[in-house]
């Protein structure tokens, strides 16, 4: 099992989650989140350019058996990059390993709980 964390721009979830459903990975968790790597944007505030410490972002995380990692990151890749090229500021995917999942409702445990 691994944990796949995407952080993408605001403006693609929709793109990635449509070609997650499209992949049969329907069960993600999504959440807004702020950061900033090499991706430069200057804004305009009351006359004066301002460079914003922290960018608006997305955080997609879903927990996937082995199986399905490459199935998943392909189609987050394929959605999410501008443009279809890609360019600074589309995002990061990290895998990593998931030791346990536990189905609150069932207690059910492993791959089966995902």
């Amino acid at each position: 099992m691994k944990l796949i964390t995407a952080i993408i721009r605001e403006v693609q979830l929709d793109k990635v989650r449509e070609s997650l459903i499209e992949a049969d990975i329907k069960r993600i968790t999504v959440s807004r989140v702020s950061g900033h790597g090499q991706q430069r944007i200057e804004e305009m505030y009351r006359g004066q350019i301002i460079i914003p410490d922290l960018i608006p972002k997305i955080k997609i995380e879903i927990g996937v058996n082995d199986a399905f990692v490459e199935i998943t990151v392909n189609a987050i890749l394929k959605a999410a990059r501008t443009d279809g090229t890609g360019s600074v500021g589309d995002g990061k995917i990290f895998i990593t390993p998931l030791e346990e999942c536990i189905r609150i409702r069932t207690g059910e445990r492993g791959g089966t709980a995902i």
